[in-house]
């Protein structure tokens, strides 16, 4: 049996339970990751409401958590990547995810091994955020050097990791921040900052490349206005599209409700002359482990908003839920 947290039904925080679960059966190809630390992510509030049942359709007990740092303690009998004692950290596929525990199984194919340069709280922070970041920069908005990007909510944990990787990649940056937090994403590389509560951005952007959307539908609506044609506008947050459910095998009865749900950005997209996407990053290791040399050479630093012991996980999640947090929360569940 493992120590976990997890729910069995949907909804606010009291759902939460803290229990002893089954181990999981560990298959051919996956690893056993005893976890040392494990980030808290929006995701895992959406998922915890029930807001992402039509597309992720779990059953209960659901152990939460979507990525960790830890050590494996045991590999399947096809297994080549990894060998028991490894240093790992990982982003779980969304269809087996659960890594509020004392251990979780992952498929190899979505771990990789940690940066040495981190501690295990550090690790467990980057997974979900660094594979989002990249993959809006690189495959959905598809960017190239010299060209411009707008990353709202730019303190945040997707958003301070997007900033890093696009300098990195030579792009000039805006974002878009409370006051207390232009210094931060001054420090994190930003270009240009704007103090949303001063200024509304859409008065002052024009011309972007991409922009990156992680508030909500009126600030995804309100960024088309900051775009030049051809650009590419990509939400995390609201607005889901028909090519997300395809993609996550939801039955084709229910696209029509994602063709609503995108409908607005879909219209704005066309009016700008631009393009829409909707982001539910993937899992993959590979890639993971692609951004390992950034993180060890200083390219990209992760940023710890405060560290809570494994009891006091539904505390960790409150802090995230506050939407105060600057950086990752992240639990630990043992020294390194």
């Amino acid at each position: 049996m493992v120590d976990a947290f997890y729910i069995r039904k949907y909804g606010g925080p009291k759902v939460l339970e803290r229990g002893q679960v089954p181990a999981l059966a560990l298959g051919p190809r996956d690893v056993r990751i005893r976890v040392h630390a494990a980030s808290v992510n929006p995701l895992d509030l959406r998922i915890r409401q029930g807001d992402l049942k039509v597309l992720l359709p779990y059953r209960f007990p659901l152990v939460m958590g979507n990525d960790c740092s830890g050590v494996v303690t045991e590999v399947g009998q096809e297994v080549g990547r990894f060998r028991v004692g490894d240093a790992v950290y990982t982003r779980l596929p969304e269809s087996r995810i659960g890594t509020f525990a004392e251990e979780t199984v992952a498929d190899e194919a979505a771990v990789a091994p940690k940066p040495t340069a981190l501690s295990h709280v550090e690790a467990a922070s980057l997974p979900l955020v660094i594979l989002t970041a990249q993959q809006f920069l690189t495959e959905a908005a598809a960017l190239k050097r010299g060209q411009s990007v707008l990353i709202h909510a730019g303190a945040g944990a997707v958003g301070s990791v997007a900033i890093q990787l696009a300098k990195h990649m030579g792009l000039h940056v805006v974002t878009t921040v409370s006051g207390r937090n232009v210094s931060f994403v001054q420090g994190v590389g930003a270009d240009t900052v704007i103090d949303r509560q001063a200024r509304r951005f859409e008065d002052v952007v024009r011309g972007m490349d991409a922009v990156l959307d992680s508030v909500g539908m009126a600030n995804l609506l309100r960024s088309f206005n900051c775009v030049k044609p051809g650009a590419t506008v990509v939400s995390i947050a609201d607005g889901p599209d028909v090519a997300l459910a395809k993609k996550l095998h939801v039955s084709a009865l229910l696209w029509p409700v994602f063709w609503a749900m995108s409908a607005r950005p879909n219209a704005a997209a066309r009016r700008a002359g631009a393009r829409y996407r909707y982001l539910f990053m993937r899992a993959d290791g590979r890639q993971l482990e692609s951004l390992n040399s950034l993180i060890e050479n200083g390219s990209v630093r992760p940023h710890v908003d405060s560290v809570f012991p494994f009891e006091e996980t539904p505390q960790a999640i409150a802090r995230v839920e506050e939407g105060k947090a600057n950086g990752k929360v992240v639990i630990r569940m043992c020294a390194d």
